[in-house]
């Protein structure tokens, strides 16, 4: 069974750094594609990086050149880096893999970590 489990949220002086770590169980690390999301009090939930099985990267716009997405597969972990924090990247981040299945996408998700950015 798949399960992932963020870690590494808190509360961080803007301009500061956190680094998140997303925890992932099952034997499906090594061919899934992963992404954080992240989702602020009554906002919609929007995608902030992904990182594919091969380790190619993207990044929304307000993410680049501050936030650096990575995984491990030895140790079925995926990361994200966060540099220069700003008060506005306060939010609920969460964790996803993607794993093809057949002509499928199977989704999962985990239950997120809090970052807090105080200006």
């Amino acid at each position: 069974q798949v399960q992932l489990v963020e870690s590494g949220g808190g509360l961080v002086q803007a301009g500061g750094s956190l680094r998140l770590s997303c925890a992932v169980s099952g034997n499906t690390f090594s061919f899934s594609a992963f992404g954080w999301y992240r989702q602020a009090p009554g906002q919609q939930r929007d995608l902030v990086a992904t990182i594919s099985s091969g380790g190619l990267t993207t990044y929304v716009e307000s993410a680049k050149g501050r936030f650096t997405i990575s995984r491990d597969n030895a140790k079925k972990m995926v990361y994200l880096q966060m540099n220069s924090l700003k008060p506005e990247d306060t939010a609920a981040y969460v964790c996803n893999q993607r794993r093809p299945l057949g002509g499928m996408t199977l989704e999962y998700w985990g239950q997120g970590t809090q970052v807090t950015v105080s200006s």
